[in-house]
């Protein structure tokens, strides 16, 4: 007997060690279940809204086209409505559909998670998930892995979601927030794309498939999948009649009503563009949409081109593209284009904002700071072979073609980009003097040293954004004065002092709009020839990493970047080769103002340096100076423009004091004016034009202009 019970009592021990033992792990195991819960708890927002659709961020193309940057993973910002303007049948079908116990529950429905349970057990695999709204709207807002510990988890954040915000505040984030088919958020957008129509206008079956939709967006599509939706509508509209929340009768009248072309993405995708509005902190802090200044018809062509010529380069390395497109008059950017192969709607690394080596597209700003220290187009360098100390080194500098030309002027020089007289422009120049200049013309991202790009700045050795280089171009192409691009329509930003005169940049575009100046090296073949006046200069970078195009006319400006943003090298990818043809076809994009709105910076210089030749005290001498047209003028009609629409503003200047301007074209006087100009309608030919200035004491004539219009 003692021998049982002391067996009895031992085995009682055992078990009453083993059941401590298990109560134990049972408790460490409730903590660290609780504590990881706690753990993997994500913080939610302060207010219930779309991150990014505040006011300010509610940016619209100069033309009200609304600028979204919407993927699977971002927002719907700008078609949101409230709850209470949302249809009533939607509002309680979704959650009939969705989440029935949805007023009653406070986060996750236990009840629904338990009986999702049995059906996934009873048939092996999961059929069912049971998410709540609250749930949905938290895995929106911390996107998880579609795992059970998230599951998991997201019924907690949820409790937390209810705690913080009211039932409609959450049901109002979902209805504007729920993922749709073609990335598309939220009901009115969905509205849009499948049946083309504002969400009030949808008739009841239409409203009962957006409800069914969210469940599976492609499988349920009925546009791809006709008919495949009908049950699910069929037994959503049966619970609403029952309910009391549908009338059987109209719902039986009712069609789906599918539009037989998609209706596009009421908007444009331009994200990084966007984003730089915003950080400029210029937008929408009278909280109202604000009008940019990107055109969206023009962004989405150029988009395509862009991607186009990826195609195209695909072989030789090229991934990424930049392109801007900048409106000369106000410097207002109208298109801002980041193209990566394989990636169309992805936002990624913004390729215009990226720093690049430029290559030698900072040769124009280089001799225009030569020019403005005394140098002339008729300059002469001598190009031959150059030898530099680089360290303990030496480095012999040589021409894209290998050769040399001997003497040279700067016309040449620069024409055809060649590297010895642009190394020995920058010896002239100073380089402190050179990157201190190209700072002020915007260019930030050379913030390094002089001495650490030392004579290689001239050639592009430092780095540069795609963005800054269009900045600094636009002082040439508008006479001289540094002005900030703009981002907003009809602002202006203002002028600053001149980092390069108007004789200067007039010689540089003087230069760059002249074929002849290229022949060296570019041949006479070359696809930098355009049809009508336009400057162009390219770049390439070391190892053909970077190929760069700039061209500008009296409108627009145009900055294109091609190369890999990884930095790999490409096949010999130049800027005639890669970029060039991309920019032909986004200058054949871009509208032509009537020439009536030319600029004075539109007119070519008359002299054979490019600067202004009177002399000094001249202006003391009574004359008349004729501004457009000048002697030799070609002028070409626009075929797209009605030629009755088409004019050119006759100027002149004069010290004379004037009561009036009498206007002779073809020796028949044309018009009488009290102002130094006057309009006259294209007329094909050839033409001269003379001007009498006439006061009360006397009169005086100008020279004859001869001209001609093709």
């Amino acid at each position: 007997m003692k021998a049982a019970r002391k067996a009895a009592a031992s085995g009682l021990a055992v078990r009453s060690r083993w059941l401590c033992f298990v109560g134990l792990g049972g408790l460490i195991g409730v903590t660290a279940l609780v504590a990881a819960t706690l753990f993997a708890q994500r913080a939610l927002p302060a207010t219930l809204s779309a991150p990014g659709s505040s006011a300010e961020a509610r940016l619209l193309d100069r033309h009200g086209v609304p600028i979204y940057s919407g993927t699977l993973e971002s927002w719907n910002v700008d078609q949101q409505l409230r709850l209470e303007a949302m249809p009533v049948l939607l509002r309680e079908s979704m959650v009939l559909a969705e989440d029935k116990r949805y007023w009653r529950h406070h986060g996750p429905d236990w009840l629904a998670r338990l009986s999702a349970l049995v059906q996934n057990l009873r048939a092996g695999q999961s059929v069912r998930g049971a998410s709540t709204i609250s749930e949905q709207v938290v895995r929106l807002l911390n996107p998880r892995p579609r795992t059970v510990w998230s599951r998991w988890v997201e019924g907690f954040e949820a409790m937390r979601l209810e705690r913080r915000f009211s039932k409609s505040q959450i049901l109002e984030f979902y209805l504007n927030q729920v993922p749709y088919g073609a990335n598309r958020r939220g009901a009115v957008q969905a509205a849009h794309y499948y049946y083309g129509r504002e969400l009030e206008t949808l008739n009841p079956r239409e409203i009962l498939s957006l409800a069914v939709l969210v469940r599976a967006p492609s499988a349920l599509d009925p546009a791809r999948h006709p008919g495949r939706i009908d049950g699910a509508i069929e037994r959503l509209a049966a619970r609403s009649i029952e309910s009391g929340l549908l009338d059987a009768a109209t719902f039986r009248t009712a069609t789906l009503q599918l539009r037989q072309s998609r209706m596009p993405m009421p908007g444009i995708w331009a994200p990084h563009f966007r984003r730089a509005v915003l950080m400029r902190g210029r937008a929408g802090l009278d909280g109202k949409p604000v009008l940019t200044s990107l055109d969206a018809g023009l962004q989405k062509r150029i988009q395509d081109l862009a991607y186009v010529r990826l195609d195209d380069l695909a072989d030789r390395g090229v991934t990424d593209i930049a392109a801007v497109v900048v409106d000369l008059d106000g410097n207002h950017v109208r298109a801002w284009v980041s193209a990566h192969r394989g990636a169309r709607y992805v936002d990624g690394v913004d390729a215009v904002t990226a720093p690049r080596q430029p290559g030698s597209t900072l040769k124009p700003l280089l001799y225009a700071m030569a020019f403005d220290r005394g140098w002339t187009p008729d300059t002469e360098i001598v190009d031959q072979r150059l030898a530099e100390r680089v360290g303990q080194g030496q480095h012999v500098y040589s021409n894209y073609s290998g050769g040399h030309y001997g003497t040279v002027t700067v016309r040449e020089a620069l024409g055809n980009s060649l590297n010895i007289p642009a190394v020995l422009a920058l010896q002239f120049v100073g380089a402190d003097r050179f990157l201190s200049g190209l700072r002020a013309l915007g260019m930030k991202s050379l913030s390094a040293h002089p001495n650490l790009y030392g004579d290689g700045l001239a050639l592009g050795n430092g780095e540069v954004t795609p963005l800054e280089l269009a900045q600094a171009y636009s002082a040439i192409a508008t006479n001289g004065p540094y002005r900030d691009l703009s981002l907003i329509e009809g602002e202006t930003e203002p002028a600053q002092a001149s980092v390069i005169s108007a004789p200067a940049a007039g010689a540089i575009r003087t230069i760059l709009r002249d074929e002849t100046s290229r022949y060296l090296e570019f041949g006479e073949g070359s696809v930098l020839r355009f049809q009508h006046k336009v400057a162009v200069k390219t770049g390439t970078s070391s190892d053909y990493h970077d190929a760069w195009t700039v061209a500008f006319d009296r409108d627009f400006l145009v900055v294109v970047w091609a190369g890999s943003l990884a930095r790999r090298e490409t096949d010999g990818v130049t800027g005639a080769i890669g970029p060039a043809l991309l920019v032909r076809s986004i200058l054949a994009q871009l509208p032509s103002r009537p020439l009536a709105v030319a600029r004075a910076v539109d007119i070519e210089p008359s002299t054979p340096r490019g600067f202004d030749s009177a002399a000094p005290g001249a202006e003391s001498e009574v004359h008349i100076r004729w501004v457009q047209p000048f002697d030799g003028l070609s002028i070409v009609i626009d075929p797209r423009i009605p030629i009755e629409r088409q004019t050119l503003q006759f100027e002149v200047r004069t010290n004379h004091t004037t009561a009036e301007f009498t206007w002779f074209v073809d020796d028949q006087q044309r018009a009488l004016t009290a102002q130094p100009d006057w309009k006259w309608s294209l007329n094909p030919g050839n033409h001269t034009a003379q001007v009498k200035a006439t006061s009360a004491e006397s009169s005086i004539k100008s020279n004859i202009v001869k001209f001609s219009v093709k």
